[in-house]
């Protein structure tokens, strides 16, 4: 919304919107409080629809996490003209190409449209012939082979690039693409490195002259230099990792430090010092479908109040430089799609182990051996997991059938613990808490940040699909996290899920070690995991938790028949 809109015009627009006669207009408000309570087995329905518009509003939302719908986003870049820059044969001599191999780094590699995909990570869409859980929607691009994440966003007459929450959202397993599973590898760190070198190097005059860029091309890329200015980016410490917590926090540093961080030239050159410029704050993408059993957000608990999916889009979009008065307008407008995407998020389901390995794989016993540890041990912290097999017909199930989890009891508030843990990116959230709270778009939505000393306890549901562990991916496999922090791994390669027989070590649930791991992983440095880095430690569940005294809690024997437990989850 420009500055100069009067706020009862965005108020009114709010009104109209929700005054709109839909199911979702009528639905119950969830409790975004941080007096929340999440009931026994979560809130998959959050909004509380008949179950029918329920479907319908789960289905929107996997089309908004496929093509990102914020058209005021501010990286959005010039679709036509970067397909004319890469395709050397439609364009030719192409002086912007020489620009860019001048400027080097990851600039100078690319040479088509699936280099710019691969550069920033995302996954291929499911085959036509999954089905169920490993399906999705497919939006209506302007090509056919773009895959999860890649949108081609209309805006001002102009057909732009950018990416979708799929982008770090969707991973591979086995062969099989997941909407709402981290993404191994998201690398969107190096989509807006590439964009600010290119931007803060080439003017919207050479970049029009030499792309054949249309009036509103170079409008659309001329909004994108100004809004990059105002984006603090840095590379993950190690390919895995996500860097989105100093993009918000280095972004805002470059923004007036008022109400609605107004971007303001004079910040972009005198940033505000933030303790994200040089202390690491790295993380995972959190997996969605953890989301209905908790009341509080990220993986340090520090969002303690307000929609997460609301809280998200704000956050996304000062980290992609745009203005926050338009994106607010923009939010007031459309409070059907936050509510769809948060339906969609509520309502994921996790892979089962039995979707790719036999029920049979699994030693009933001995999982029921494993039950009886994780309750005396860790439920305390990650919930109970009622199973089928403790059901009075039991014997009247199959075995895939009787593997399945009836019933997820969490914490009715979500708690947040320090078992010791790497504490870099919880201290991290110091250097954006204050900021986030001052927005005035936070404010009158009741989004609360708090930095925190611990982190939450997860729920363990499809705990044996989320490897590698910790927030910060330092440990490669349950068998590691079972074992006291100085004997874990100190150093490992991580590489692709594809291959169960080749990338997976199905007895430790995880990453192969380096001795076993592919040939090919080990020559990528980028992804060779040292936890001998700041913000890569592997500390943490020793005292108390997996030693008594000193010494370990477990035997190989029960550690086995945990894994074999935490597999059915």
């Amino acid at each position: 919304m420009p500055a100069s809109r009067p706020i009862f015009v965005m108020a009114l627009s709010m009104v109209a919107a929700l005054s709109s006669s839909s199911a979702l207009a009528q639905a119950l408000a969830p409790d975004w409080s941080r007096e929340a309570l999440a009931p026994r087995g979560g809130r998959p329905n959050i909004l509380e629809l008949p179950e029918a518009e329920w479907a319908k509003a789960v289905e929107a939302g996997k089309r908004h996490a496929l093509a990102y719908p914020v058209d005021v986003t501010g990286a959005l870049f010039p679709y036509q003209p970067l397909l004319n820059i890469l395709d050397a044969e439609t364009m030719e001599p192409n002086p912007l190409r020489w620009i860019l191999r001048k400027l080097g780094g990851g600039v100078a590699g690319l040479r088509s449209f699936s280099d710019v995909e691969n550069l920033v990570g995302v996954i291929p869409f499911p085959s036509e012939r999954d089905a169920g859980l490993y399906q999705v929607p497919r939006p209506k691009f302007a090509r056919d082979d773009v895959r999860m994440g890649t949108t081609l966003l209309e805006h001002d007459g102009a057909l732009g690039l950018t990416f979708s929450c799929a982008a770090c959202h969707a991973g591979r397993l086995f062969g099989k693409s997941v909407l709402g599973m981290t993404n191994r590898f998201p690398k969107a760190n190096d989509f807006f490195l590439l964009g600010k070198t290119m931007t803060q190097s080439v003017g919207a005059g050479v970049f029009a002259a030499v792309t054949r860029a249309t009036e509103p091309e170079k409008r659309t890329y001329d909004r994108l230099r100004t809004s990059i200015r105002f984006i603090g980016a840095k590379p993950p410490l190690v390919e895995g990792l996500d860097t989105s917590l100093a993009q918000v926090g280095l972004s805002l540093s470059r923004r007036a430090p008022d109400g609605v961080a107004t971007r303001d030239d004079h910040f972009v050159r005198n940033p505000e010092p933030n303790l994200l410029d040089n202390a690491p704050a790295d993380s995972k993408p959190a997996v969605w479908w953890t989301a209905k059993y908790k009341t509080r957000w990220l993986s340090d608990g520090s969002v303690v109040s307000g929609n997460p999916i609301f809280t998200n889009i704000i956050w996304n979009e000062i980290g992609r430089g745009a203005d926050l008065e338009s994106v607010e307008s923009w939010l007031a407008e459309n409070p059907h799609v936050v509510d769809e995407l948060t339906a969609m998020v509520f309502a994921s389901r996790s892979p089962r182990y039995t979707d790719f390995f036999p029920a049979e794989s699994i030693d009933v016993a001995q999982a029921k051996e494993g039950e009886k540890l994780f309750v005396e041990n860790c439920a305390r912290c990650h919930g109970v997991y009622e199973k089928a097999w403790s059901r009075s017909d039991a014997a009247l199930l199959t075995p895939e059938e009787s593997l399945r989890t009836d019933r997820i009891l969490y914490h009715a508030r979500t708690p947040v613990v320090d078992v010791g843990t790497d504490v870099h990116r919880a201290q991290g959230m110091a250097g954006l808490a204050e900021g986030l709270n001052r927005l005035s778009i936070s404010q009158r939505n009741g989004v609360v940040v708090e930095v925190q000393s611990g982190y939450v306890p997860p729920p363990l549901e499809g705990i044996w699909a989320r490897w590698p562990y910790f927030h910060n991916n330092s440990v490669p496999s349950l068998c590691a996290v079972l074992t006291r922090s100085a004997e874990r791994p100190r150093t490992f390669y991580a590489g692709e899920a594809e291959n169960k027989d080749t990338d997976f070590d199905v007895d430790c649930v995880g990453y192969p070690l380096e001795a076993k791991a592919p040939a090919s992983w080990k020559r990528n440095t980028a992804r060779r995991m040292d936890t001998r880095r700041r913000g890569l430690g592997n500390q943490g569940h020793d005292e108390g938790i997996f030693l008594d005294g000193g010494k370990e809690r477990y035997t190989p024997a029960q550690k086995r028949a945990l894994i074999a437990f935490l597999k059915t989850l």
